[in-house]
């Protein structure tokens, strides 16, 4: 996840290559171990990743933690108590620091891991199962996902915006709102469908789509809603 700024011509995918070779390679091993301890981390990596780049660009101010002169991000309605993975960043840094200190930005950490995690839940690089036994059948669940090449150079930010924050998408907006808003940051219909899969790799609290499920009045296919009941 990229935005359109004035420093974007900056970032290349070898920006480490000289000054932390072992870049990549510490944070993708990082978040293999994370992930192959919960499976659900790597989705929460890809939406910590998202609700970052959305307020105010790829910048880690989400990272950001209360002070005298900032009010947390972490703080939002949208992320607070929800958005995950803090802990697996901070680790990663702490290696990274080890290896080449001062050297790789937490926003690429964060940018690098979303891919990592999407790539490490895929059967092509890490396969983990999740099995349910349901009358001696054992059903084995595959999570999988792509990897993409991503620009390096990112700076931190020392700044956040809860007020930003705030405004994230929302699973209550209607599709006109959503399209609209993710135009505002220049992606497309279709953008918007590839970001708001990603979710679906993941878990959701039920009180969030309750409503749906059970209304008579949802445009969700009677045959998935009634799958999604308790």
């Amino acid at each position: 996840m990229v935005y359109h700024t004035q420093c974007e011509a900056q970032l290349s995918p070898a920006f480490y290559d000289a000054t932390c070779p072992r870049a990549l390679k510490t944070i993708r091993t990082g978040i293999r171990n994370a992930v192959s301890r919960e499976r659900r981390m790597a989705a929460s990596l890809i939406r910590l990743h998202f609700h970052d780049c959305f307020v105010q660009g790829c910048d880690a101010s989400i990272l950001l933690d209360d002070s005298s002169s900032i009010d947390s991000e972490k703080n939002a309605l949208p992320n607070f108590k929800s958005v995950r993975g803090f802990e697996v960043i901070d680790s990663v840094k702490s290696q990274l620091e080890s290896v080449c200190p001062g050297v790789v930005s937490c926003a690429d950490i964060v940018a690098v891991a979303a891919r990592d995690a999407s790539f490490a839940a895929s059967k092509s690089s890490l396969i983990f199962y999740k099995k349910i036994t349901i009358r001696d059948i054992v059903l084995i669940e595959i999570v999988g996902g792509p990897s993409w090449t991503v620009k390096l150079g990112r700076r931190d930010s020392t700044t956040a915006s809860r007020s930003l924050a705030e405004n994230l998408p929302s699973f209550t907006d209607g599709l006109d709102k959503l399209i609209s808003t993710f135009a505002t940051k220049g992606f497309s219909a279709r953008d918007l469908v590839a970001l708001s899969g990603a979710h679906t790799i993941g878990q959701a609290q039920c009180a969030l789509f309750r409503d749906r499920i059970y209304s008579n009045q949802s445009d969700i296919d009677a045959g998935f809603a009634s799958t999604r009941r308790l």
